[in-house]
């Protein structure tokens, strides 16, 4: 019986900075490093003869880190930015309508 400790361990090692910061890519004298936000889960199990595992994740491009002569810079994805600046300012919005609803009682 395999360890599935040490085969999800070995998925594991495929994620995290290696998928997070890409590899830097040179594009006429210019040095780019993609930037990603990464997540995984894996788990395993078993019981009555049967026994499984598994996992997976999840791949998020933040943006790019840009080196030219004149220093490194990080320029952001703006769709990515707007995806999660969306819901975040809907829910800011909501509660602070609560709050104020809340203060004039």
């Amino acid at each position: 019986m395999p360890n599935i400790a040490l085969e999800l361990g070995k998925q594991a090692a495929t994620f995290g900075v290696k998928s997070a910061y890409g590899e830097p890519q040179d594009v006429d004298g210019v040095s780019i490093t993609p930037v990603a936000f990464t997540y995984s889960g894996f788990g395993g199990g078993s019981g009555d003869g049967a026994e499984g595992g598994g996992g997976g994740g999840v791949s998020v491009p933040v943006g790019v880190y840009v080196r030219r002569e004149e220093g490194l810079r990080f320029e952001p994805n703006i769709v990515t930015l707007l995806v999660v600046a969306v819901p975040f300012v809907w829910v800011a919005g909501r509660a602070f309508s609560r709050i104020i609803r809340a203060l004039k009682k």
